[in-house]
């Protein structure tokens, strides 16, 4: 397991550094409305999640292989709750800046999302010996 998370980190960083070079660039294309001042911040923030919630996803399908759909629906779900929270919140303390965090986090979490959901498949299917 500890070989697969290993993976999966070095994975998601070099991911993490090409996203955060690309949204580098765009920030230079784009208006300042667009692109929140929290960027930086939002890349440890997703990488970070990211990493956490597959790090359990691995220890779940160690300990209850069957189970492994049902705990990703769920901790998606979760995750997306709490995502959403932090919206929220953040839009409600800094209305001047909450359109721009949100267009932002709203693209980073499609973008960590994708990435997140084409890893914990492709580990699904290698546990079912495809």
């Amino acid at each position: 397991m500890q070989a697969k998370y290993l993976d999966f980190l070095k994975k998601l960083l070099i991911f993490t550094i090409l996203l955060a070079l690309a949204g580098y660039f765009l920030t230079f294309l784009l208006p300042e409305k667009f692109v929140s001042p929290t960027l930086p911040a939002l890349f440890v923030f997703f990488f970070s999640a990211t990493g956490i919630v597959h790090y359990i996803l691995l220890r779940i399908s160690v300990k209850r292989p069957n189970s492994f759909i049902n705990y990703f629906m769920l901790l998606t779900f979760g995750k997306l709750m709490f995502y959403l929270t932090i919206i929220l919140i953040y839009a409600l303390v800094k209305r001047d800046e909450a359109v721009s965090f949100i267009l932002s986090f709203a693209v980073l979490y499609l973008f960590f999302t994708a990435f997140e959901v084409t890893q914990s498949l492709s580990h699904a299917q290698v546990g079912k010996g495809k």
